[in-house]
């Protein structure tokens, strides 16, 4: 079919700027007459044209009775440049072909309602899920004010990060390594623990592929990064640290004369890492790529702040019980409360194998804790049949609602795009108020709001 030819092109391009168009999504848009591609652009950085500008005057007066393929829907608001649809209208184009709307309130579906009060034939939804990988960070942020964090890490077979003399370089090939300096150059900013700095007195930046340094952020509780270290010294990258009201003044003034940016996080002895989040999304930083150590590791997984996960397997064997490992911390006590993936991925590069997946969301239980694995409405029936990972409280609880399907059988669409994190809470629950409504009232007389919860249906 022509036209998913002409989208999964404006999708390809838009993908030219990964990377670079932060805080902004990645856009691409091809314009299209007598079957034939006439012109196309991408987005390539905020504050600059967007991709329907350079597309629109790369055709000129051919764009006047063309289609449009645009990977998100065209902005219609003032922000750092001019609404697209005023152009696009005055371009004379017939038809816009979109993969997805703007999740960003500002837009929101009012682009598309302008387009069409215009004359201006409209289609939504062509190759949505592709536009919505695509974008998965512009979406995170946009809808839930926090960056879109991947964890990495590359360890031996018996998942060893390093000796039990502390030797780690290099445990990957170089293939693996270059990759990484590649997730470096795409994300905005890169974070560790201050364990690694005081370890490895790492730099952080990119090195072995071209592109830019993310933002270097260290959580450091105490503040023992060393003055002379490369995080320190090294100008070529901004440096965050985020620390504690413990954190001794004279320190905090030495760094800040070194230009170093100290952020206080929470006031507990440990930097609060939710907090953390939301300070560095409020400074625009929508990506973060997390390299150690372990015990970060393992604290951000258990707050819930991770979202995919790159981990390099090499073939080799490392040995040692004292010897350290990718997720340390005090770890998870029973198997039930394991960091599971979804949509988990393959793949060889050099002599590694890369493995890939993103966290899943589960939904606890506020009497026993125990988490019902990835829980959908539309497969819920065999989920409760079956009865894996969900316990009897959830169970009954979960049942009750099943018996009543009929509610909720038009918010299948929506709760699957709220998993798959395209939509916000607020957005799911102003398009299914009267579901959310009746269904609260049906858990409510169990005092259980498991659901809800997650749904934002308060």
């Amino acid at each position: 079919m022509n036209d998913e030819i002409f989208m999964r092109e404006a999708l390809r391009i838009a993908k030219n700027a990964e990377g670079r168009t932060s805080p902004n999504p990645l856009v691409g848009a091809v314009i299209v007459k007598d079957e034939k591609i006439i012109a196309e652009g991408w987005h390539r950085q905020a504050g600059t044209p967007h991709a329907e500008i350079h597309a629109l005057n790369m055709a000129g007066e051919l764009a006047k009775g063309a289609t449009l393929y645009v990977t998100l829907e065209p902005c219609s608001h003032f922000g750092r440049t001019p609404p697209c649809v005023n152009k696009i209208i005055e371009s004379g184009i017939k038809k816009v072909v979109a993969a997805m709307k703007d999740p960003n309130p500002k837009v929101a579906g009012r682009g598309f309602e302008i387009l069409k009060n215009a004359g201006i034939e409209v289609e939504i939804g062509l190759l949505e899920a592709e536009s919505c990988k695509l974008n998965e960070v512009f979406l995170k942020f946009i809808t839930k004010k926090l960056p879109f964090v991947t964890l990495k890490f590359a360890s031996s077979l018996d998942g060893k990060i390093a000796t039990f003399s502390g030797e780690s370089q290099w445990i990957s090939c170089e293939e693996s390594r270059k990759f990484t300096h590649h997730l470096r150059d795409i994300n905005d900013a890169i974070l560790v623990g201050v364990g690694t700095v005081l370890a490895d007195n790492p730099s952080l930046t990119t090195r072995l592929v071209e592109g830019k340094n993310p933002i270097r952020v260290i959580v450091d509780s105490n503040l023992r990064t060393p003055l002379d270290s490369k995080v320190v010294t090294d100008k070529s990258a901004k440096t965050i640290i985020a620390t504690t009201k413990n954190a001794p003044n004279e320190k905090i003034s030495e760094l800040k004369a070194r230009d170093i940016e100290i952020l206080t996080c929470g006031k507990e002895k440990q930097v609060d890492l939710r907090i953390l989040m939301e300070k560095l999304a409020e400074r625009e930083i929508t990506s973060i790529l997390i390299e150690g150590g372990g015990k970060i590791h393992f604290s951000m997984l258990k707050s819930g702040l991770v979202d995919k996960i790159y981990a390099f397997i090499a073939p080799k064997i490392i040995g040692g019980a004292n010897s350290l490992t990718p997720v340390e911390g005090i770890g998870f006590e029973k198997l039930s409360e394991a960091i599971t993936l979804e949509n988990f991925n393959s793949e060889r590069i050099g002599e590694d194998f890369l493995l890939s997946g993103y966290v899943k969301e589960d939904f606890p239980c506020d009497k026993c804790g125990l988490c019902c694995k990835n829980i959908r409405f539309s497969t819920l029936s065999a989920d409760l049949d079956r009865g894996d990972g969900v316990c009897k409280h959830l169970k009954n609880n979960l049942c009750e609602i099943y018996s009543q399907r009929p509610i909720f059988c038009n918010v299948n669409a929506y709760y699957e795009k709220f998993l798959a994190k395209t939509i916000s809470r607020e957005e799911f629950y102003k398009q299914n108020l009267e579901v959310c409504q009746r269904l609260k009232k049906l858990t409510a007389s169990r005092k259980s709001d498991i659901l809800f919860a997650k749904l934002g249906a308060e």
